[in-house]
């Protein structure tokens, strides 16, 4: 419990400071037989700057939720 309630503060703080990330994928445009076209595609993913203080109080209070069982 105590690692994946790190695991959301580090997630969180990243994401307050980065509001997007993006990646490159293949895709395969023709593929007829022996010939293949296939070209890359740039995908994006966007959240919201919220959502990255929802992610770090979640950790944070299950850290503090883990530490009191003890």
């Amino acid at each position: 419990m105590k690692i994946f309630s790190i695991v959301l503060i580090v997630a969180g703080i990243l994401m307050l400071f980065s509001n997007s990330f993006s990646f490159t994928t293949k895709e395969k445009i023709v593929d007829a037989g022996p010939i293949q076209i296939s070209a890359d595609k740039q995908r994006e993913v966007n959240w919201p700057t919220y959502a990255g203080g929802i992610i770090l109080a979640a950790g944070v209070i299950l850290l503090v939720v883990d530490q009191k069982k003890k």
